[in-house]
């Protein structure tokens, strides 16, 4: 596990940015992917929870929540409205529930997140380890907290926040590291999240796998899909 601070990071260049407005371009591609997805592996039956991205409602995760409930999975939204961003108090209240649905099934909960849902997974995994199984992030901020992203600049002024301070913090708490299963899906494509900030670069274990997507479709990509089905497959059969 490396515990040094990461110095390749970069915010997304403008024409990643700009290219995010192709996104309902991208997602009408969907239906050419979707003969594919019908044949994915069947699901075991376990719970997976899915949680949105910043200032993202619950209906952003729903599409998938249905495929993989198609699959064969006890799938569901987090069942918290929409991401306020506040990750302090979002992991200890949703870690709560986690800590409730696991007492009612005796099984441990899998977690998948899209952008800062993803932090929330993650942070869950670790304080909460007990009670979640396995993580899947999707065009996740691992690095930096927002000091990588393209709304960063601006967001700290907005919360009177010190980029480089906040990244200390964030170093520091992914230097734990996380014992789960780790999936990273990131793309260098993302106009929102500095690719290299999406990659897991603290454990050891984690699968860190590129697809090529805008950030804002990435939830609703046929090979994101495709992954997290292979994904949730494979670590059934181990």
């Amino acid at each position: 596990m490396s515990t040094e601070m990461p110095t390749d990071c970069e915010r997304p260049s403008l024409l990643s940015s700009l290219r995010e407005l192709g996104t309902p371009l991208e997602l009408l591609r969907f239906p050419l992917r979707a003969p594919e997805l019908a044949t994915a592996p069947r699901g075991d039956g376990r719970q997976i929870v899915l949680l949105p991205g910043f200032t993202a409602p619950e209906l952003s995760m729903q599409p998938l929540a249905l495929y993989l409930k198609y699959l064969g999975y006890d799938a569901t939204t987090w069942g918290m409205g929409i991401n306020s961003g506040e990750v302090d108090r979002l992991t200890d209240e949703f870690g709560r529930k986690v800590e409730s649905m696991v007492a009612r099934s005796s099984s441990k909960v899998t977690l998948i997140g899209w952008s800062l849902g993803g932090v929330i997974a993650r942070e869950t995994a670790r304080l909460f380890d007990d009670s979640v199984r396995e993580v899947i992030t999707m065009g996740t901020p691992l690095i930096g907290g927002p000091k990588y992203t393209s709304v960063g600049k601006f967001y700290a002024i907005k919360e009177g926040l010190d980029l480089d301070a906040f990244e200390l913090e964030v170093h520091a708490r992914n230097s734990i590291g996380l014992s789960q299963p780790l999936t990273v899906i990131y793309s260098k494509s993302d106009g929102i999240v500095g690719w290299q900030a999406a990659r897991d670069v603290y454990n050891d274990h984690a699968r860190n796998i590129e697809v090529r997507s805008t950030h804002l479709a990435m939830g609703a990509n046929p090979k994101v899909w495709k992954i997290i089905a292979d994904t949730l497959a494979s670590e059934t059969a181990h």
